[in-house]
């Protein structure tokens, strides 16, 4: 197997984040970069302008993204976007990144109906329980994931509820269990009867003046982002916050996956069999330096007005977070960026009825077959440590 150590430095990584820090968006200079060899040009297999469509905000759960992205990008804050060479290696493919924020961004709306509304998309991410409840009208296909298990949680103030030791406590105390609209696990745990339903609050806007003015409910987050943010960035409460992984009770979904809509996956074959495994091997230089990426996202949010602050602090526990919380990592074939099918098939099984419950069409008969495929995987690309 090709085996990437889980700490070392990025030299060619590293010398892109400097270059694209180097000047003003509207001043960045091209840059010439040396090819990429034959066997990694994409110019006639994918798109001229390979586009990302990501779940949120640029962060760096989405890392291995902006490990693709060259020097020279510009930041476009009016469409919120980003566009430069895509690279491996630190080479030039020949064809290029563009990557678009999510959430706000598009209105709230999910990413695999988002990919149907703009046939522009080439990858969306997306959570595992998101493409089950899009397979009917919507269907979108895993072609690899950034991240092994999910950095969502939920979390709480330990002075105001001392007795919480992890969400099957809060269930049992019957307090508020504050989410955004739109979340789909927040049923699933009700069904698992870790909590009552009546507990699910679905009004948090993403600001923590709630929380910080009445600590008294429980709060979705993630272990990426909020239990830094809160202890170092929120002034008005600047301590730590109590949380439990969704994974450490039984929730498999997979974060971040990277997908193609299931109708391009034919037309998208050639690109996917040389773009998967440099989206791989940029998770790989991620995990064993996540410096690089870290700084060029700190950049490109810096670059637009638009974008909540994110500071390099946040970016280098965000990284540091999904590295040695082992949430991004090998899958249990020892391939990186792979799926386990059976797990796959445990999350339909288990988000299906669910899902179906609360109106979405999930076709019966349902498989991770359908969900995800590992063909273009290249299985000898894989971290140690």
């Amino acid at each position: 197997m090709k085996s990437f150590p889980s700490r070392g430095i990025g030299i060619a990584a590293l010398a892109i984040a400097m270059a694209a820090c180097s000047a003003d968006p509207a001043d960045t200079p091209a840059v010439a970069l040396e090819p990429a060899p034959a066997e990694q040009q994409l110019a006639d297999v994918c798109p001229a302008t390979v586009v990302v469509q990501l779940q949120w905000a640029p962060e760096t759960d989405s890392g291995p993204i902006f490990g693709l992205l060259g020097p020279g990008y510009q930041v476009d804050a009016d469409n919120n976007k980003i566009t430069g060479p895509l690279v491996t290696g630190g080479k030039d493919t020949g064809v290029d990144l563009e990557i678009r924020a999510g959430g706000p961004a598009i209105g709230f709306q999910t990413v695999p109906s988002q990919m149907y509304v703009d046939s522009d998309i080439t990858l969306g991410l997306a959570h595992s329980e998101q493409a089950i409840a899009a397979a009917g009208q919507q269907p979108i296909v895993a072609v690899t994931t950034l991240l092994r298990n999910s950095p969502q949680m939920l979390m709480w103030d330990p002075q105001t509820n001392p007795d919480w030791q992890g969400i099957a406590d809060i269930g049992k105390s019957g307090k508020p269990i504050v989410v955004s609209k739109g979340q789909l696990y927040p049923n699933w745990l009700v069904a698992r009867g870790l909590v009552g339903q009546e507990q699910i609050d679905a009004s948090y806007d993403n600001s923590p003046s709630r929380f910080v003015s009445d600590p008294s409910f429980a709060q979705q987050g993630f272990a990426n982002a909020e239990p830094f943010t809160y202890e170092h960035e929120v002034r008005a409460w600047n301590k730590p916050v109590a949380y439990q992984l969704l994974k450490d009770v039984g929730y498999e979904g997979y974060a971040r996956t990277v997908n193609v809509r299931a109708d391009k996956l034919t037309e998208l074959r050639p690109c996917l069999s040389k773009l998967v495994p440099m989206i791989q091997q940029a998770t790989a230089e991620f995990m064993a330096d996540p410096a690089p990426v870290d700084a060029i996202v700190v950049d490109v949010v810096e670059r637009n007005p638009k974008l909540n602050p994110y500071s390099a602090e946040l970016a280098t526990y965000g990284s540091r977070a999904l590295i040695d919380g082992g949430l991004i990592g090998n899958d249990t074939d020892g391939v990186l960026g792979s799926f386990d099918e059976a797990r796959v098939q445990r999350i339909i099984d288990e988000f299906g009825p669910i899902l179906r419950e609360g109106g979405a069409d999930v076709p019966a008969g349902l498989t991770a077959k359908d969900l995800v495929t590992k063909e273009f995987l290249d299985t000898d690309i894989s971290v140690t440590g």
